[in-house]
């Protein structure tokens, strides 16, 4: 089997679990294109907690972290398997840090949205991974490092978030808003550094100014871009697949890496 890229996939909106876009056909598109990878190893936006813990159920549930949306969407299940097995190697992967192997867990809005698109079957083994909290961006950025060996072992390793992530500035009406300025800077400040192989002031990404306040008011949604820019290997080249800002201000940027 071929090394498998690693992706962070811009989520955005809930609703794009059910919609028809440009995004979700993007999504669908990645995941006819790309080798079809043995299982999923899943960093999500959601699972932002004051531990490292990975999900090791062998029937993940459908977490449905949102409210005031349609039944509709309530109504979505993503049955993947989990694969134990796989939260064990990533276990120990990031020994000796401690990782908590979590049955409470399952997969949240940030994975199972994005892969009701790209994986449509649900027949692909899902594992998550939770984001410390209380951890800075640096230590995240070398968790990624230390997973980068599982793209030799057929996993496809799934960021989930938003590199521009201000619901503060969300235009939540029918109209379809603008891009604010600040959100169409940051998102292409943000592209030359990945093209040019600069993560430093992505991983220092308080540094970057105004802009980058108003585009990170919170790590969570930017965080799992430095797990997947971090397993880029030397022939790696890295592609946008996915782009666009939605209601303004959540940029729906996908980054692949290889």
């Amino acid at each position: 089997m071929n090394r498998l890229p690693a992706i962070f996939f811009g989520h955005g909106n809930p609703m794009n679990a059910l919609t028809a876009n440009e995004y979700t056909q993007g999504w669908k598109q990645i995941g006819e294109r790309i080798e079809r990878p043995k299982a999923i190893l899943s960093i999500s936006a959601h699972w932002f907690v004051p531990e490292t813990g990975v999900t090791i159920t062998t029937a993940p549930r459908t977490i449905h972290d949102f409210g005031g949306f349609p039944r509709e969407l309530y109504n979505i299940r993503y049955p993947a398997p989990g694969d134990p097995k796989l939260a064990r190697r990533v276990q120990k992967l990031l020994g000796p840090l401690p990782v908590k192997l979590d049955e409470s867990w399952g997969l949240d809005h940030g994975t199972w949205s994005v892969l009701r698109h790209a994986y449509p079957d649900a027949d692909i083994p899902v594992v998550q991974l939770s984001i410390d909290e209380t951890q800075p961006a640096s230590f995240h950025y070398e968790v990624g490092k230390r997973l980068t060996p599982l793209r030799d072992e057929g996993v496809l390793i799934v960021g989930s978030g938003n590199i521009v992530h201000n619901l503060h500035a969300y235009g939540w009406g029918r109209h379809v808003p603008e891009p604010f300025d600040w959100a169409i800077r940051f998102e292409d400040r943000a592209k030359e550094m990945l093209l040019a192989g600069e993560h430093m002031p992505l991983i220092k990404y308080e540094r970057l100014g105004a802009d980058a306040h108003l585009a990170i008011p919170t790590p969570d949604h930017f965080l799992p871009l430095l797990y997947v820019i971090a397993t880029i290997q030397k022939d790696d080249r890295i592609s946008f697949p996915v782009q666009g800002v939605d209601g303004g201000s959540i940029s729906m940027l996908t980054v692949q890496v290889g």
